[in-house]
């Protein structure tokens, strides 16, 4: 594509400054951010109100075929597809919950209020919880609900590429003192605290689109059944539920915790050695202790079975090693 000095000197062969350049490549980008308007065409006016055409007309250059507008709309096309594309892959079980209308609407209202500004499309949802949070009226009647989920979701894709640490084995905590002792949790892992069972939702919703990719895939008479089967699994009655959503051997998982499982885990990950970690953690309970005891080594064997342990990484070591 060629383009035009910034200066507003049409087809001028100056060469351009770095100062130019960057100012150059600013207008184009804000160009191509600007959502698309109906009929997925770009919009018509610039961000002062003049026509858009107009203004692309300053830095861009036509061509004998296309026009400035029509040649960077393309790109601006591209981008939005791209954005909107990625978010619907990534959120199937919110988009089930609000449906696919709404949810088409809910995205780009996102992407306005916080545009993508990493480098990397694993990044887009990011703010998504935040979003919903402070518009609760995207997810009504069902915004707690929508909340778990995005969430829930977010968490995959941090499970999915998250860094991984060296895990630690359990045999090498044997012997020594639990007050002396500080732990890390893998950054891919994350530990919820849900009102929703919606990891049962999740796995009905994918069996859901599995059912309707097998019968899609069969003679046209099954298409009529898939039909009848296209309407999402039955919104979930509230549950407290604790979940660990992590990954092991390249493959994603969810993990059910009991309350005290998840408490002393998320003391862990607070910081706390292993003796403060388990006494913040464990309710008073009326169980025998040496049942309790047992019951917390098992926790640990399978914690660091799944390679959840770590060392722990001080916020100026992680920034170190960045």
């Amino acid at each position: 594509m060629k383009l035009l000095p910034c200066k507003q000197t049409p087809f001028s062969a100056k060469r351009q400054t770095e100062k130019e350049l960057r100012k150059l490549q600013r207008r184009t980008f804000a160009t191509i951010r600007l959502p698309l308007g109906p009929g997925g065409r770009s919009q018509l006016k610039w961000h002062d109100g003049r026509p858009l055409s107009a203004a692309v007309a300053e830095f861009i250059a036509p061509n004998d075929r296309l026009t400035s507008l029509e040649r960077l709309a393309i790109y601006n096309r591209q981008y939005w597809y791209r954005l909107l594309d990625c978010l619907w892959d990534d959120y199937p079980g919110l988009r089930a919950i609000v449906g696919k209308r709404r949810f088409e609407k809910l995205r780009i209202a996102y992407l306005q209020k916080y545009p993508s500004r990493s480098f990397t499309m694993r990044n887009l949802g990011s703010k998504l919880v935040r979003f919903l949070t402070e518009q609760p009226a995207w997810t009504a009647p069902h915004p707690k609900l929508c909340l778990d989920m995005a969430k829930f979701e977010w968490a995959q894709i941090v499970a999915f590429d998250g860094l991984a640490l060296p895990p630690i084995d359990i045999d090498g905590l044997l012997g020594k003192e639990p007050s002396q002792v500080r732990l890390g949790l893998q950054p891919y892992l994350t530990l919820l605290e849900m009102d929703y069972p919606l990891d049962d939702y999740v796995l009905a919703l994918k069996k859901r689109d599995a059912a309707l990719r097998t019968e899609s895939s069969n003679a046209v008479e099954a298409f009529s059944g898939a039909k009848q089967q296209a309407r999402p699994p039955r919104i979930p009655q509230p549950l407290r539920v604790y979940l660990a959503v992590h990954r092991y051997d390249d493959d994603l998982y969810y993990k059910r915790l009991s309350r005290d499982e998840y408490a002393v885990l998320s003391a862990i990950g607070d910081g706390l050695n292993l003796a403060q970690a388990c006494d913040a953690g464990l309710k008073p309970s009326q169980r025998d202790k040496d049942e309790l005891a047992a019951d917390v080594r098992n926790w640990f064997q399978q914690w660091a079975g799944m390679g959840w342990l770590c060392k722990r990484v001080t916020r100026a070591a992680s920034r170190a090693s960045e």
